[in-house]
């Protein structure tokens, strides 16, 4: 589970703009995960209290959106949505495709008070 690194990281950059921004308080932690990157939501949530614990974020919320994977098909380069067609592009039936979207992650939002 690489995720509990991954939180330790946000939480570490998190940190580093609350001291340079002179913060008092973080009222949420936002992150935009992509469908088919490598991280699992639920797993986020599941280290976020121990990534969190002992720092003037342990009250903080986490917010996590899922970024839609999409393609472009290599054939008729319509864009769809790549999981909720199983990869296979609904104009042509190809298979053939580059990722346009989904692989994300991104630290999108500190919310202060």
């Amino acid at each position: 589970m690489h995720e509990l690194g991954i939180m330790y990281n946000i939480v570490e950059q998190v940190l580093n703009v609350v001291d340079t921004n002179q913060l008092s308080e973080v009222d949420a932690i936002v992150l935009q995960v992509g469908e088919m990157s490598s991280v699992v939501p639920r797993y986020l949530h599941a280290c976020y209290p121990a990534s969190v614990d002992g720092t003037i974020l342990e009250n903080t919320k986490l917010e996590v959106e899922v970024l839609t994977a999409n393609g472009i098909c290599s054939s008729c380069r319509k864009v769809y949505p790549l999981l909720e067609h199983a990869r296979v592009c609904p104009e042509c039936q190809s298979k053939e495709f580059e990722m346009i979207s989904g692989g994300e992650f991104y630290l999108k939002e500190i919310r202060a008070c």
